[in-house]
């Protein structure tokens, strides 16, 4: 079910009416995006674990805030926390560059 705003859109449809309005709000997407799509991972895997923010906070040694800031996808986190993150979860970080065309990447991966 699309989440309704109080005003009678939904969530997607107001984002993407206020994208089309705005270079800077686009260009704030574009960065956020990366941190959105690691907040999901760190939320299915802790989900799937059935771990409150409050336990994985535990497993990784930092705050229930810390967590909560993570899975909200607005915030940049370090290699060192998503590696700590990782080794909780019991799944292994791994991380690399990507060139060539979008349609085509070519990675290069390292893992931990």
């Amino acid at each position: 079910m699309a989440k309704i705003s109080p005003i009678g859109t939904t969530v997607a449809e107001h984002r993407r009416q206020r994208a089309e309005r705005s270079a800077a709000y686009r260009a704030e997407e574009r960065r956020l995006a990366q941190f959105e799509e690691l907040a999901r991972l760190v939320i299915k895997h802790r989900a799937a674990l059935a771990l409150s923010q409050q336990e994985l906070a535990e497993r990784v040694g930092t705050s229930h805030s810390a967590i909560s800031r993570i899975e909200s996808g607005r915030h940049k986190t370090s290699v060192e926390t998503l590696q700590r993150i990782a080794e909780a979860l019991g799944l292994r970080l791994v991380l690399g560059f990507e060139s060539g065309p979008p349609d085509r990447p070519v990675r290069e991966l390292v893992g931990s």
